[in-house]
């Protein structure tokens, strides 16, 4: 994290700085250019982004630091990577290499799963329990934890480089004063995951890895989000059909889940959950940008779960 300048040490006003920083970045291709260059500067001189215009501006060092760290991005290099953290809904999560970086579109699978959770909780009984498969940074567990405190959070993921990553922003919130998660090293296409929840959760989450082999990615993703959180098999649903599966048994009757998916999927996904038949009020939902996005369904109450077996080669048929 850079340093505060002590006083009297020469100053450079950002405002030149943040104009070449946005024309370089423009010119590799960022987007969202001088967006970047202002939160990278906000990041050196450890103010809010609102507040760059009554900074006091950049010494040589930080001015240094910040031309290294806009020639990083220039590069490619994920802007999460190379300021630590990710904003999640109400969350700042550390994130960096080896851990799969959350995107704004999953805070819309998160916010459902929230409100699912909320309905339990005001509906009295034993605190919701909530489970989130392939947790990478704990974004949707976190957040979850965070704004439904009664809540019992199991998060599962078996990078053990991820891992890594969910346990410090998972100590981090209990440090913040949230209730503390449970972290679960496993795979999620486990056929037997969290054995001892059978027929008990009241809301499953899953943001799979679901990006088709084939399909070509961002360089920011293929140099630096880990493949394995990424590309789900050649048609992106590897590790989506043994979580339909799986859930259908984890989840109580009437039991709420909701599974994010490429915008490929908006048909192919609702398909497995109708396939199953263990679901009922299928529900497809678009992202901010109109995309197919998530699917949402609730665990029938009239029938019970399916033989596994059976069930597996209906979804791979």
């Amino acid at each position: 994290m850079p340093q505060h300048p002590s006083e009297g040490t020469r100053r450079h006003r950002p405002s030149s700085a943040l104009a070449r920083a946005a024309r370089d970045l423009a010119a590799a291709g960022v987007v969202s250019a001088r967006a970047e260059a202002e939160l990278l500067a906000a990041y050196v001189l450890q103010v809010p982004r609102g507040r760059l215009a009554l900074a006091d501006g950049f010494t040589d060092s930080q001015l240094d630091v910040y031309h290294t760290l806009v020639a990083r991005r220039a590069q490619q290099e994920p802007l999460q990577h190379l300021t630590g953290s990710a904003g999640f809904r109400h969350l700042e999560l550390a994130v960096g290499p080896g851990v799969f970086v959350p995107r704004p579109e999953t805070e819309l699978l998160a916010g459902w799963g929230v409100e699912r959770a909320r309905q339990v909780d005001r509906a009295g009984g034993a605190p919701p329990l909530v489970v989130d498969l392939c947790s990478g940074s704990g974004a949707i567990a976190l957040s979850v934890a965070h704004e439904v405190p009664a809540a019992r959070v199991v998060a599962v993921e078996r990078s053990p480089a991820a891992l890594s990553w969910l346990r410090r922003n998972a100590a981090a919130r209990v440090a913040a004063g949230d209730r503390p998660i449970e972290v679960v090293e496993a795979d999620a296409t486990d056929p037997d995951l969290l054995a001892e929840l059978v027929g008990r959760v009241d809301v499953l989450l899953c943001n799979p890895p679901y990006v088709p082999q084939a399909v070509a990615v961002p360089p920011e993703v293929a140099g630096h989000d880990p493949a394995e959180a990424v590309f789900g098999g050649t048609d992106g649903l590897a590790v989506i059909r043994p979580v339909v599966d799986r859930a259908a048994a984890l989840l109580r009757l009437g039991g709420g889940l909701g599974i994010e998916h490429d915008d490929s999927h908006g048909t192919a996904v609702p398909g497995l959950l109708t396939a199953h038949g263990g679901y009922a009020s299928i529900a497809d939902h678009h992202d901010l940008a109109g995309r197919p996005r998530f699917v949402t369904a609730s665990r029938r109450a009239d029938r019970p779960a399916p033989d596994p077996a059976q069930t597996w080669q209906t979804g791979s048929s």
